[in-house]
């Protein structure tokens, strides 16, 4: 009898430990997809000018959940990730993210791409005067 019980308690006691870390079984491509992910939905959410907190409610996550989104936590599950493109982008799918379609997406890419131009100097006009 005393060994049957020695024996469950080994066998409960490696049922507890089996929790397993997602990052530590996904091979580094699987990692960077996630991680390039969670960058995309953080772009998108602040092309829509979201804030993180805001998109959480909607989505019915915590800030918490938002931001692990967001980082590329591969221990997520896919309903919460997909929740969170709803609630930023109504309506996109999650090729939409992939294929970067969104036209705030496109906004965003122009208004980072803007340059602020300053005037020449009276040295650098003369340079181009002939």
């Amino acid at each position: 009898m005393l060994f049957v019980k020695s024996s469950l308690n080994v066998i409960t006691s490696g049922l507890t430990n089996m929790k397993v870390r997602q990052s530590a079984v996904l091979s580094t491509h699987l990692a960077q997809e996630v991680t390039q992910l969670g960058q995309l939905l953080a772009r998108l959410r602040h092309a829509r000018n979201l804030k993180q907190a805001d998109a959480a409610v909607r989505a019915g996550l915590s800030r918490n959940t938002a931001y692990r989104i967001e980082k590329g936590d591969p221990g997520l599950a896919i309903g919460q990730v997909l929740r969170y493109l709803e609630a930023i982008a109504p309506g996109t799918t999650l090729t939409d993210l992939l294929l970067e379609s969104d036209p705030a997406l496109a906004s965003l890419q122009a208004r980072e791409s803007t340059k602020r131009v300053r005037d020449l100097s009276a040295a650098e006009l003369d340079d181009l005067n002939f």
